[in-house]
């Protein structure tokens, strides 16, 4: 199994007052692959959601590409008093086998909708 690691950084989308920082587990086997997101510097008792992404066309940068979602794997998670977050879900490797990138987004609430079009990022290898 492969279990890289990475770096999320903050997006220029991200409301004002937020600054994460964090780190992105991700372990896949030929089936299943299992996503920990662990972020700091959010939102207080906020709900956020990540999810994967497919390249998109507004840039030839990952995470400034615009790319849609790939709403299987979907991981929502509120944030403790501190603005720390942890999100963790399995998603079928085959579904996520097009995703050139992994985005956090400030959630309307516990369903996932999206408030905005980002607040941490990475690209993935």
């Amino acid at each position: 199994m492969m279990s890289p690691m990475y770096t999320l950084t903050p997006q220029a989308s991200a409301p004002a007052g937020v600054n994460p920082a964090g780190n992105a587990s991700v372990t896949k086997s030929d089936t299943m692959t299992m996503t920990t997101v662990k972020l700091t510097g959010l939102a207080a008792n906020t709900y956020y959601v990540g999810h994967y992404h497919v390249m998109g066309t507004a840039s030839t940068e990952p995470c400034k590409s615009g790319g849609a979602p790939i709403m299987a794997s979907m991981m929502v998670g509120q944030t403790d008093a501190a603005g720390a977050l942890t999100l963790s879900g399995n998603v079928a490797t085959a579904d996520i086998a097009a995703a050139t990138y992994l985005n956090v987004h400030t959630a309307k609430d516990s369903t996932g909708a999206p408030a905005d079009a980002g607040v941490a990022c990475t690209p993935l290898k």
